[in-house]
């Protein structure tokens, strides 16, 4: 570890990080760790500020405990490093109760103390209150033309209420200054999806409908609801996870190559996508969309209540999982569907992209039978790696036999040293003005678009919520859409 933090690497100016929801889970679980790592790995300076922003008041010793537990999770020989007690030091809890000049008087004279350092503001709360914080920054007089803000999602939970609260901040904030967060674009195998793509002759060559049948974009929880029932009662899986996450990824793996890897040159591409996204129809709602909920069942070995009992209602319909037959309508892609799932619940947790390739076009050898085709599988998590599914003969003189083998290229046994998550990337790209992986404006009026032609049609055709039971792959309508099977083991070949 000593030898990693001697390493090299770009290091920042001083900063205010200003985190609202400070006391929060987000806030415990990923961006306090996220500043920390920076900071022993000697790219962030110990002249920062945090400043972490609360609803009530609380005891300052017993919530910066909580702060190190964190730390201590990603590894017991990080919390009780001498740097972890430098991080702490960083620290002010500031109680803030309302959005009025009084309550926010003390951050305004604390941050006075430090005028030389920019302000980075974190809305780590419910998006109704991006708007009123964004306002009493400004009517504080907190904000000038080095300050930034991070939203947090979702975003809303429509297009009318996601341009009302960009309105919103946007009167305090200008639109270079604000960086949308979604954290799978700060993972390293979505970064290496650019590499490959755009770095690979080989690969981009292929990349389009003559050579690709399909492709597969999963993200499986193996958890329920836990304490986010309230909130997911209200979106459900459709918006929590399609809006953001799937149709982020979506976008880079079907976005034309940028001119340069930019911000605006990147997210213009990413923008073509979703404008060419085919929209939902009455007439094909129920036979390229699913909506499930889990029943109680077992993962694990372990019993799991069901959702109702989750949330504690006898009756709701919203869905723990969806999937869904998608069509980017241009040249590239013209018929290649685009089969997005996620739920909650299934047996296990992982995140991919799996590109299937189209089978050669004659099998030669003496099965006679069709040639399983080469797959290209992007796994984002929990084992970060990507794998290229190939033929290969199988040793012997039995004659031409053969199987599919996966060429791996595994991050954690290639790459020893730690592996830094997702929100380290995308705080420090937060902090050099980098907002090539957050989400512009009308990227995300034009995703809210197209989620909406998927629930006023569930709407009007009044869509069914088909029941799986926990521990399973989600309902059994959903492994086939459009004659397309789904391997219900999941889509990496094990």
């Amino acid at each position: 570890m000593e030898s990693m933090r001697k390493t090299k690497k770009e290091t920042f100016n001083p900063f205010n990080f200003i985190i609202f929801g400070g006391d929060g889970d987000l806030a415990l679980r990923k961006i306090y760790p996220a500043l920390f790592h920076r900071l022993y790995d000697g790219q962030i300076t110990p002249d920062f500020q945090i400043f972490a922003i609360c609803r009530r008041e609380r005891s300052l010793v017993e919530f910066k405990k909580s702060v190190l537990d964190f730390i201590s999770e990603s590894g017991l020989e990080f919390g009780k490093s001498d740097m972890a007690t430098v991080f702490l030091e960083r620290i002010q809890l500031v109680q803030v109760s309302d959005y009025s000049p009084e309550s926010y008087s003390y951050l305004k004279s604390a941050l006075k103390l430090h005028p030389k350092a920019p302000s980075i503001f974190y809305f780590s709360t419910p998006s109704s209150a991006f708007g009123p914080i964004a306002s009493a920054l400004k009517e504080n007089g907190l904000i000038d033309e080095r300050s930034k803000v991070v939203l947090e999602k979702p975003l809303g939970h429509s297009l009318a209420t996601a341009q009302e609260i960009n309105s919103q901040v946007g009167a305090a904030f200008q639109e270079n200054q604000v960086y949308r967060i979604d954290h799978y674009l700060g993972k390293e195998t979505v970064q290496n999806l650019m590499v490959l793509r755009f770095a690979n002759h080989l690969f981009e060559q292929a990349w389009n409908s003559q050579h690709i049948e399909n492709v597969q974009i999963t993200v499986a929880e193996s958890l329920g609801v836990q304490s986010r029932a309230g909130y997911y009662d209200q979106s459900g899986a459709l918006l929590d996870m399609v809006q953001n996450h799937l149709l982020q990824l979506l976008c880079l793996v079907a976005m034309e190559p940028p001119h340069k890897l930019e911000a605006d040159f990147v997210r213009n591409e990413k923008l073509k996508v979703l404008y060419a996204l085919r929209p939902f129809s009455k007439k094909n709602i129920k036979t390229q969309s699913v909506k499930g909920q889990y029943t109680r069942g077992k993962i694990a070995g372990k019993s799991v209540s069901s959702y109702l009992e989750d949330i504690e209602k006898f009756d709701s319909k919203t869905e723990t999982f969806v999937a869904l037959t998608a069509f980017v309508d241009n040249w590239r892609w013209k018929g290649v569907p685009f089969y997005l799932r996620t739920g909650k619940r299934m047996p296990k947790r992982y995140s991919e992209i799996v590109i299937n390739f189209r089978p050669v076009a004659h099998n030669i050898f003496p099965s006679g039978e069709e040639i399983p085709a080469n797959k290209l599988i992007v796994r984002l998590q929990p084992e970060e790696r990507i794998e290229l599914v190939q033929m290969t003969k199988i040793p012997g003189p039995g004659g031409y036999r053969y199987k599919p083998i996966a060429l791996k290229l595994d991050f954690v046994d290639n790459f020893k040293e730690r592996f830094p998550e997702a929100y380290e990337r995308l705080i420090m790209d937060v902090v050099r003005g980098n907002q090539t992986l957050f989400m512009r404006q009308d990227e995300l009026e034009a995703s809210w678009t197209w989620i909406e032609s998927i629930t006023k049609n569930w709407k009007d055709v009044q869509m069914p919520v088909v029941l799986y039971e926990a521990g399973t792959w989600g309902p059994g309508q959903a492994v086939m859409i459009d004659d397309h099977v789904w391997n219900t083991k999941g889509y990496a070949l094990d």
